[in-house]
């Protein structure tokens, strides 16, 4: 199983989801999980010994439902998964940081990014599960966890839509200078992800690019059960 998620990965069309990111800060991938990858992630979120701390939204504000973090090490087929992406990911992240007039840090491989990311003191794993009930919902918001930040992340929906929940749609805005903030929602199947910008992409304009501000969350779930897995790049402090 997780020898095959880098081959899944590469086995994407990458020059349109390349295109999607740049045009609106987000692309749908995949599927890149099977179905019963997806139950096999769901089933474990009550596994303790898989997760480093687990964070009841309604007690900070966030929104509602529940999310844990992976402790390391992560389960190979997360792992696999989001070395996979990274690898994929960061020319793109390059680019981008080049258009915000920022330097190009990202290294090639992932490894060597969280090199980066442990010498600077963050050093905590940041992929999730999160789960929603009927009520729950997450508040619009940035994945942001120290100094270091990746630009892109992903999230995969790992239950059918219509058959086990109802509602729960993946919210994204953008906030581009002196306009007005755009909403949109990104439909998902189960196994399918959508690679999104974590806090800022460039958009071209007629003086060079600006800076839009992007930020997700998850409106209300109507009844059923919702789960997510979320793939960040960074590690956090």
């Amino acid at each position: 199983m997780n020898d095959l998620a880098p081959q899944r990965v590469a086995d994407q069309d990458w020059i349109r989801i390349e295109a999607d990111l740049d045009a609106d800060g987000y692309a749908v991938i995949g599927p890149l999980l099977t179905q019963a990858e997806c139950a096999t992630l769901s089933a474990g979120f009550d596994t303790e010994p898989t997760f480093r701390n687990r964070v009841v939204m309604a007690r900070h504000g966030y929104g509602a439902g529940e999310y844990r973090y992976y402790a390391y090490p992560l389960p190979g087929l997360i792992e696999t998964l989001r070395t996979a992406l990274y690898a994929r990911l960061a020319p793109i992240a390059n680019r981008w940081q080049s258009a915000l007039g920022r330097p190009a840090v990202f290294p090639a491989s992932h490894a060597a990014y969280l090199d980066q990311c442990h010498a600077a003191g963050q050093t905590r794993p940041t992929p999730l599960l999160l789960r929603y009930g009927a009520g729950d919902y997450n508040r619009l918001h940035q994945d942001l966890y120290g100094e270091l930040c990746f630009p892109l992340q992903a999230a995969f929906l790992l239950d059918r839509p219509g058959d086990d929940f109802e509602g729960g749609e993946f919210l994204l805005t953008e906030q581009r200078p002196r306009m007005q903030t755009r909403a949109e929602v990104v439909p998902l199947r189960q196994g399918q992800g959508v690679i999104f910008a974590v806090s800022q992409r460039p958009a071209p304009g007629p003086r060079g690019f600006s800076r839009v501000t992007m930020r997700h969350g998850v409106s209300r779930v109507r009844s059923g059960h919702r789960h997510t897995l979320g793939v960040i790049f960074h590690d956090a402090k």
